[in-house]
């Protein structure tokens, strides 16, 4: 554990120093990111403007679940942008040779090789809004570090998802458009669950586990969280975390090196 401490600290300042050359980039990210934020707030302005609610949801509380999806964005942009995304390249120019011959674990260093300093904008700006959003709700310490358990969960759930998707580039070689698909269907995270048709409620959980990146962790924060659901949240994040390293060493065995 220690060895992969020290790794992982060398990787990240070498990339953060690579990165920071580009110091122009971080405004332009930063002007970026308040862009979707205000976007998104003018969308659920539209909706509550005239008193109309989502089932359960005050404006307030609509706050907090925009608050949590604008964190796991940052934390996208941060950590699995600049390295998941990065397997397909790998695997076109036949790079990841050089990863396998290394005397660590490939998917702890495809996962953690870079972090991109683009998505601290979000980071900030998804604090912020929970802050806010706490103070008119009068939301309470204890009541912040509960959520911390259901939000941990959620990105494992999508560092797993994220990475199982990165792994079919083993067959496929080109799979940014999945990516892409991927990306628009958590945008649905961006509202309560409560805010869709009962169809697409039931495909955002059991489908495509949405609800458990940011509605879940919203309730708990609130105070009106259900164990069933944190419980099942864990679950899934531990069942997706193991079936993304079965199958990344099932998409090894068709691996063909770029050398062979």
């Amino acid at each position: 554990m220690k060895r992969y401490l020290r790794v992982l600290g060398l990787f990240w300042s070498t990339s953060l120093a690579a990165e920071m050359e580009y110091r122009v980039n971080f405004i332009l990210a930063a002007l970026s990111s308040l862009g979707n934020l205000i976007g998104s707030l003018f969308s659920l302005f539209l909706f509550y403007r005239t008193g109309y609610t989502f089932q359960g949801w005050s404006w307030s509380e609509t706050l907090v679940v925009l608050g949590i999806f604008t964190l796991l964005q940052g934390f996208s942009t941060t950590f699995l942008v600049p390295n998941l995304n990065r397997i397909v390249r790998q695997v076109q120019e036949g790079t990841l040779d050089f990863v396998l011959l290394k005397p660590i674990g490939s998917q702890f260093w495809l996962s953690a090789r870079s972090v991109s300093p683009w998505g601290i904008p979000d980071l900030i700006f998804g604090f912020l809004l929970i802050g806010y959003a706490g103070v008119r709700l009068g939301i309470g310490i204890n009541d912040y570090l509960i959520s911390a358990v259901p939000i941990a969960f959620g990105v494992a759930i999508l560092y797993s998802l994220w990475f199982m998707l990165g792994a079919t580039s083993i067959w496929f070689v080109k799979i940014f458009n999945v990516t892409e698909v991927l990306r628009g269907l958590l945008e649905a995270g961006r509202y309560p669950m409560m805010a869709y048709p009962t169809a697409y409620r039931f495909f955002f959980t059991f489908i495509v586990p949405v609800a458990f990146l940011t509605t879940v962790p919203a309730e708990a924060m609130l105070g009106r969280g259900e164990v069933g659901w944190v419980l099942g949240a864990g679950v899934l994040a531990v069942v997706l975390f193991l079936a993304s390293v079965g199958f990344w060493r099932f998409a090894l065995s068709f691996y063909t090196s770029a050398s062979s």
